[in-house]
């Protein structure tokens, strides 16, 4: 009776513990991590599966004192996708505006309102999805009655549209360290403004997003290396080591202006030059040699 007992009792645990196994999903399917099915019998469009960017983290700011900020100077910085240096900006299998877009409208990040650029106004993922979108009304034939339709037609942004971004920065010199350093502090990509004749009115700001926030996120995304495919770099490292080419609009200033204000032509570059020198100058002052 007690022998019956346990092999009644071995044969229920092992249906409780196998039983799960039928009920998986059929063969050849794996499950992202968007629960969207995959199949394993798809060609491979590479050599290799590489996972190696997927898995990767990033580590945190090192942590920084308030009475080691010896000195610091705010810079505003323009970043044009159209400059040779700056083209894997708008490579076309993955946009790096498209990037932003994408994980603010799913709410992987938050953007905020353009109203200032102090990080002031969340945007909800509704607000971000409907900027850019045009509505125009076409008019449409029926192929059998041969009858006038108009039909509204929705037009999301392109992102090729997006030729320029606008960066905030923060320069400051730590003490603890003994070092020059500089932080990106947001990202505001930027579309141009036409009238009904196409002709330019002006440049305005989508939304901000906050670099630190999106530091894991680009972290995530690969971005195209000339002259190697196979670069683990990504969207993270082209920010951190400033692999693109910039000149800067605006500084930190008493009347708070652009140089655009109060110069023009070529003297605007110069004078963003001079900005620019003025920080490298700062920090080689500070030593005796």
């Amino acid at each position: 009776m007690k022998i019956a007992l346990k092999l009644l009792s071995f044969c229920l645990l092992m249906v409780f513990f196998v039983a799960p196994t039928f009920a998986q999903e059929p063969e050849n399917l794996n499950l992202t991590e968007s629960s969207e099915p995959v199949d394993e019998n798809k060609p491979l469009d590479d050599i290799v599966e590489k996972r190696m960017i997927e898995e990767r983290r990033i580590l945190e700011y090192e942590p920084l004192r308030e009475a080691d900020i010896f000195w610091e100077k705010r810079v505003w910085r323009i970043i044009d996708v159209r400059e040779k240096m700056n083209l894997p900006f708008s490579y076309p299998e993955m946009p790096f505006f498209k990037i932003l877009m994408d994980a603010a409208i799913n709410g992987e990040i938050t953007v905020y309102s353009t109203e200032d650029d102090k990080f002031t106004y969340p945007l909800e993922p509704d607000e971000v999805a409907s900027m850019g979108a045009s509505v125009d009304t076409v008019i449409t034939f029926d192929p059998e009655t041969y009858e006038e339709k108009i039909e509204v037609v929705t037009n999301d942004l392109n992102p090729e549209d997006v030729k320029r971004f606008r960066l905030k920065e923060i320069w400051f010199f730590d003490e603890e360290s003994s070092t020059m350093k500089v932080r990106i502090l947001g990202i505001a990509p930027l579309i141009d403004k036409m009238d009904n004749n196409g002709n330019f009115l002006y440049e305005l700001p989508l939304f901000w997003a906050y670099y630190p926030d999106c530091r894991e996120l680009l972290a995530r995304h690969k971005c195209y290396t000339v002259g190697n495919d196979a670069s683990l770099n990504t969207w993270y490292d082209l920010m951190e080591y400033r692999f693109f080419a910039s000149y800067i609009f605006k500084e930190s200033n008493v009347y708070d202006r652009r140089i655009q204000d109060y110069l023009t032509g070529i003297d605007r570059l110069l004078e963003a030059d001079k900005i620019k020198q003025e920080i490298f100058n700062f920090e080689h002052d500070l030593w005796s040699y």
